[in-house]
């Protein structure tokens, strides 16, 4: 038997669009990540980005579990004395609701040289409309 390695060029990739409407973000998120890594293909490779591009669509109307709409805060420092800005995730949903499930999925990801090269191939939109149609982009389960 022969075990096969993935190369950068032989990798097809699909396009797939998921409807992030009242869906708890922890549990949307590991799909995602599981997607963007190609997990869910038969030729996944640790070392070759064998993902697949995902569209998340209404991102504003996404749920989190439990209290941590409150009591979950996300951190960011300036690199300066006294630069630590906080927000909670209630707060970032209404400013910024992309963020919030780039952070969630970016998270999930490995922490290696290819994790950008997946994580720009998540495409996050607040409202139900997107630019990617011509892609023509399958539905996932979640």
């Amino acid at each position: 038997m022969k075990t096969e390695v993935a190369k950068a060029e032989n990798v097809k990739r699909d396009w797939y669009i998921v409807d992030a409407q009242d869906l708890v973000l922890g549990r949307l998120s590991t799909q995602i990540a599981n997607v963007l890594r190609g997990k869910n293909k038969t030729l996944f490779t640790p070392s070759v980005d064998t993902g697949d591009f995902v569209i998340v669509i209404n991102a504003e109307k996404i749920a989190l579990s439990g209290l941590k709409s409150a009591k979950k805060v996300y951190y960011n420092h300036s690199g300066y004395v006294g630069g630590l800005k906080e927000i909670t995730a209630e707060k970032l949903l209404a400013k910024k609701p992309e963020e919030l499930i780039k952070r969630a999925v970016k998270g999930m990801l490995p922490k290696n040289k290819l994790a950008s090269a997946m994580l720009s191939k998540l495409k996050i939109y607040a409202g139900p409309n997107h630019p990617h149609a011509a892609q023509q982009p399958k539905s996932l389960a979640i």
